[in-house]
């Protein structure tokens, strides 16, 4: 044997030992996307939170005025707004809480549906 090392380990030509890394390149890009992943899931939670209380509010109204539109897509949106005076009073106030639309523009729609 030379070079005074142990069975099985590795030396440099100096006679130092090898060590490994700490962390591998996938570790580390596993690890960065892990931190982007969760960071993104927490500025998004406010956002998430209010769509899904809508999504849940609003349902009844999607289905009896707007399914044949992607859930997610700009059409649904569209046709919400088109049928806006139809909407029931839950998914109207849900709009409004998450800021989809104002409590003056809802005024204005119903005093317009009304005539007043």
């Amino acid at each position: 044997m030379t070079g005074g090392g142990t069975v099985g380990s590795s030396n440099t030509p100096h006679g130092t030992p090898l060590r490994a890394p700490m962390f591998n390149t996938t570790t580390f890009r596993l690890i960065a996307a892990a931190l982007a992943i969760s960071t993104v899931a927490i500025h998004s939670k406010q956002a998430s939170a209010a769509s899904l209380a809508v999504q849940l509010a609003c349902a009844s109204d999607y289905y009896a005025y707007c399914s044949k539109h992607d859930p997610d897509g700009p059409a649904t949106r569209a046709c919400m707004n088109a049928n806006g005076a139809k909407l029931s009073n839950r998914c109207v106030n849900a709009l409004v809480a998450a800021g989809e639309i104002s409590k003056a523009e809802v005024a204005r729609r119903t005093a317009a549906a009304t005539g007043k």
